[in-house]
């Protein structure tokens, strides 16, 4: 279905106007005329109040999340990019591979339209790269100072393929635990951004999905994934101590296997962070079958979003329900959940 208005139309107001969340014809064309502009598709078009969607068969997975990242936009990407991508991996993280997506927006009254317009167009690149359509969404005005600029909801559903079965209560003693890439580019970009600091060697947040990654583990190993998380708010210490308390196990890592540019490990430094809770967006852990270590590594490296990833440890029951890191200079500690927020609104 052609849009009923120009994205001139639509564009014609500066900013955000409390009528663009009324409705009525302003709501109208800021649908047809912007967001069917970036996001259009046979679903969508329809403008109905719900998609209807052809089921390919196989178990569905159903995950929502929402961003309110500060500020909008930073090096590697942005609040619209790290909405689609954020709720992508959260379906592919049970294996599943995304099906379709909803945006809700809650924006403030005096947002830039060529603000929002940026936004959906990082959407509309973000989906097209991943092959995943946003279908369905719905769009409030709040007065000013009723949010900041604007908030975005993403839900999204995914095909888990037959065979799959991945979860905490699957993980065994004596399997490796592996890394996807380097830790916390995410976290300490958005933080160095508000900030106003300059890193010699430069940080970009690492958003990006994963289920690329993850069909090619499914697909040559199978059974063999025993877990996988993303390891986001609370970074990778957290995400490890809720997979050993869930488990009832001991995560043994040691330090020098895992992965940090030295970029972040100077920020981090610099601000007296631990890059072990520092949020990742493109990152994330598997925990499998010691017998096919090294074959999945060499799978994860096959693929771009994976071509730095590391055995980082081991599943022990040494400490059950507790991570034990093995520091470089050969000491051990324990690795702890994050308490508290230092770093609010990072996603």
């Amino acid at each position: 279905m052609a849009a009923f208005c120009t994205r001139e139309q639509a564009m014609k107001e500066k900013n955000i106007l409390l009528d663009h969340g009324s409705g009525g014809l302003a709501a109208g064309e800021l649908i047809s005329g912007l967001f069917l502009e970036y996001l259009d598709n046979p679903v969508l078009a329809r403008m109905e109040d719900a998609a209807v969607l052809d089921n390919p068969g196989g178990r569905l997975a159903f995950s929502t999340d929402s961003y309110v990242v500060d500020p909008l936009f930073f090096a590697g990407g942005d609040i619209g990019e790290l909405a689609v991508n954020g709720t992508i991996n959260d379906l592919a993280m049970q294996g599943a591979t995304p099906l379709a997506l909803s945006l809700g927006l809650i924006i403030e009254e005096g947002l830039e339209m060529e603000v929002l317009e940026r936004i959906i167009a990082s959407i509309a690149r973000a989906c097209r790269y991943a092959g995943v359509e946003v279908v369905t969404g719905d769009t409030k005005v709040v007065p000013r100072g009723k949010a900041d600029r604007i908030f975005i909801n993403t839900s999204g559903i995914g095909v888990v393929p037959e065979k799959a079965d991945i979860g905490a209560n699957r993980i065994r003693e004596n399997d490796v635990i592996l890394l996807s890439g380097s830790l916390a580019g995410h976290g300490i970009t958005i933080l160095t951004s508000r900030a106003g600091l300059q890193v010699e060697g430069g940080l970009a947040s690492d958003t990006r999905p994963l289920h690329f990654l993850v069909q090619r583990l499914l697909a040559e190993h199978g059974t063999a994934v025993h877990a996988m998380r993303d390891p986001t708010r609370g970074g990778l210490g957290t995400t490890l101590a809720e997979l050993a308390r869930a488990g009832g196990l001991c995560m043994e890592i040691e330090e020098r296997d895992i992965p940090l540019r030295s970029a972040v490990r100077a920020a981090c430094e610099l601000m007296g962070l631990d890059p072990l809770y520092l949020a990742n967006e493109g990152k994330c852990v598997v925990i499998a079958a010691p017998e096919q270590a090294k074959e999945i590594l060499a799978a994860m490296r096959s693929v771009e979003e994976g071509k730095n990833s590391r055995i980082i440890g081991r599943v022990t029951r040494q400490y059950p329900g507790r991570v034990v890191l093995t520091t470089i200079a050969g000491g051990r500690r324990l690795v702890e959940p994050l308490t508290g927020d230092p770093l609010p609104r990072i996603c």
